[in-house]
């Protein structure tokens, strides 16, 4: 059973060069990123550690230099790399990684599209 517990962050923007079409990859464009981690914080509320919990701040950084390396066609490699690098962490029980690409080359009007991806994890362990 995955825990009730999660760390969120939202709204992470980061410029890659992430797309099929060639100007997606020559000029970039700016990507959000929500992230949910599903793990067990009890350790961390009690020991008020930050050694008993995840990182957010290295989180956003895991997050953004996926963003900002190695350009990919489709945002769902994009979004499965980030949350493929956060399960490595023993502790994680599940991660849901949103990639939102607001300038996608759709020739519509439109308010947002997305992929969501999500991994389980090894999860109950503590850090090696």
């Amino acid at each position: 059973m995955v825990a009730d517990d999660r760390i969120e962050l939202r709204g992470l923007t980061v410029r890659g060069h992430h797309g099929v079409f060639e100007h997606e990859k020559r000029d970039g464009q700016d990507f959000v990123v929500d992230i949910v981690v599903h793990l067990d914080l009890a350790a961390a509320a009690a020991s008020d550690d930050l050694g008993d919990t995840l990182d957010y701040g290295e989180l956003a950084r895991q997050a953004a230099a996926v963003i900002t390396g190695e350009p990919y066609n489709l945002i769902e490699s994009v979004a499965a790399r980030i949350a493929d690098g956060v399960v490595e962490d023993p502790r994680v029980e599940a991660v849901e990684v949103t990639v939102h690409k607001p300038s996608a080359p759709i020739p519509l009007a439109f308010s947002d599209v997305a992929v969501v991806v999500r991994r389980d994890g090894g999860g109950k362990g503590h850090p090696a």
